[in-house]
């Protein structure tokens, strides 16, 4: 692991994650009534969670609504949803005034073009490995995983083993 990516994952304290193609696959499933559903992965869910654990905050910011997502949300316990939002970047103030967090201190995980304007302004921007090229050239880091399959998971123990902290998580779970 080079050591910039180190050093930026060990100041993040508050991770920002798109939805479609990085808590999901990208695929999108309509019923024959028009409700849309989503496939997500629980190791990413359990990321999620950890980081939570350790005082780190995920919020979920997608240009894309779903009834899918707040379920979702609740069990992963994020902070919150920000939902239909185009540019992504229009809430970045408002997240660092109400978290109290700088730019450096954000992490923002993405897959597509809707998410350049994030990629570009926070401290430690990471692509997920399917991620499309202007997203992978406005990256920190590309994970091994592609989104919806774990991608999630390994950008939350990247932070947490960069911080000191997955020993502590994993101390959890082994009872």
């Amino acid at each position: 692991m080079e050591e910039s990516v180190l050093a930026k994952a060990k100041k993040i304290k508050l991770l920002l994650l798109d939805v479609d193609g990085v808590l999901t696959d990208g695929r999108i499933i309509y019923d024959s009534k028009g409700r849309d559903s989503k496939f997500f992965d629980v190791r990413d869910g359990l990321g999620v969670y950890c980081l939570k654990r350790a005082g780190i905050k995920t919020i979920l910011i997608t240009a894309k609504g779903s009834k899918a997502i707040k379920p979702r949300a609740k069990d992963m316990h994020v902070e919150e949803v920000l939902a239909n939002t185009f540019p992504k970047s229009v809430h970045l103030d408002k997240i660092m005034k109400k978290y109290k967090v700088s730019l450096e201190e954000i992490c923002f995980v993405g897959d597509d073009l809707v998410d350049l304007c994030m990629m570009k302004r926070v401290g430690f921007a990471v692509a997920v490995f399917n991620a499309c090229n202007e997203i992978k050239r406005s990256s920190s880091y590309i994970t091994f995983r592609e989104g919806g399959r774990g991608a999630v998971r390994e950008v939350a123990e990247l932070i947490l083993k960069s911080q000191g902290q997955w020993e502590k998580i994993v101390k959890i779970y082994d009872v």
